[in-house]
């Protein structure tokens, strides 16, 4: 049976789904933003210098939001945006206050796993906004979903807005503005033209995942995703193919193919070359449907996500169908009002 939750849990316009067809229990959806709203940047990752951040901040102003830099933005320790106790302060007054609707992540790199434990999210589930990202920050999203229950946005962030976005091409400015899109409460639907390796199918489910090698570091913490029922979206860069394979072997020992509703490969990009003699031999899509064999739901490959141009924006932890078929493939975001 789904469990509810009481009123004085949610914000004003934040909607609890029961999603108890596709998985057991609850999800929250923070509510979308209007005019006037108040945006964080924060990097909870990698260092990022303020002036990188200003294309994003000059986008969210021309959209009608307010920004609040982060005390993270231009800090620097090592690889990271500050220390980890700067990094999670950082973030802990961004969920923390009242008047930001939604946090923007400026950039990935890495280091959101060596914060997750020292953040306390009792204000964040009395008002629950978006959170957005991607690569590292998936594991803020897996967290999230995994503690709270808490929808958020995998997207790109401040160090992929253009710098100029009149000589930006279209593929460009759609991707950025389908980060608004989802903001303000647009559905989002995506239709893909069909890789000839897909398997073919239609499937409902709460739509998770992100970066394949932060979900396999996740495993075995508290933010180890639930891929019951669930459409999971894998997407990686600079890896190996057997280190990819390891990767994917390891969810699959941990049972995490075994129940999908659907699975979304997005791009695995700018992989590296093993020395001569000792190359893998198989693709992405090979280690993939090995993966799923003795499984029936729909697969698709090349799908716009991932550490490339074509990097949309997708709701985690909110229900989508999938519909793969010959001709076409089309991932939907299942309006629950």
């Amino acid at each position: 049976m789904a469990m509810t939750i009481g009123a004085g849990w949610l914000a004003a316009g934040a909607r609890p789904l029961d999603v108890s067809g596709w998985n057991p229990g609850p999800v929250v959806i923070p509510p979308p933003l209007k005019r006037g709203d108040r945006i964080g940047i924060t990097s909870p990752a990698g260092f990022i210098r303020e002036v990188e951040i200003l294309p994003a901040v000059e986008r969210l102003v021309e959209w009608g939001f307010e920004v609040r830099v982060g005390d993270s933005i231009g800090r620097r320790d090592a690889t990271f945006g500050g220390t980890d106790e700067e990094r999670a302060s950082d973030m802990q007054s961004m969920l923390d206050d009242p008047d930001i609707k939604a946090v923007l992540c400026a950039r990935g790199g890495y280091g959101v796993g060596r914060i997750l434990d020292r953040l306390d999210y009792s204000r964040f589930r009395k008002q629950p906004k978006w959170v957005i990202g991607f690569s590292d920050i998936t594991a803020l999203h897996l967290d999230l979903l995994a503690k709270c229950r808490t929808a958020s946005l995998h997207s790109k962030m401040c160090n992929s807005f253009p710098d100029d976005w009149t000589l930006a091409d279209p593929v460009a400015q759609s991707t950025i503005l389908s980060i608004r899109d989802a903001l303000t409460g647009s559905p989002m639907n995506y239709d893909v033209s069909p890789h000839p390796m897909n398997r073919r199918g239609k499937a409902s489910g709460l739509l998770i995942g992100g970066n394949l090698s932060v979900i396999q570091h996740c495993m075995g913490t508290p933010s180890e995703p639930d891929t019951r029922g669930r459409i999971l979206f894998l997407e990686d860069v600079g890896e190996y193919r057997y280190s990819i394979d390891r990767m994917l072997t390891n969810l699959q020992r941990a049972g995490k193919f075994r129940h999908l509703s659907g699975l979304i490969v997005g791009g695995f990009t700018r992989l590296k070359t093993e020395s001569p003699g000792d190359e893998f031999g198989r693709e992405v899509v090979d280690m993939i449907l090995e993966k799923v064999e003795g499984t029936t739901y729909p697969v698709c490959f090349d799908f716009p996500v991932g550490h490339q141009r074509n990097n949309f924006a997708l709701k985690c932890g909110v229900p989508h169908t999938l519909n793969v078929d010959p001709l076409n493939v089309r991932l939907q975001e299942i309006n629950m009002k």
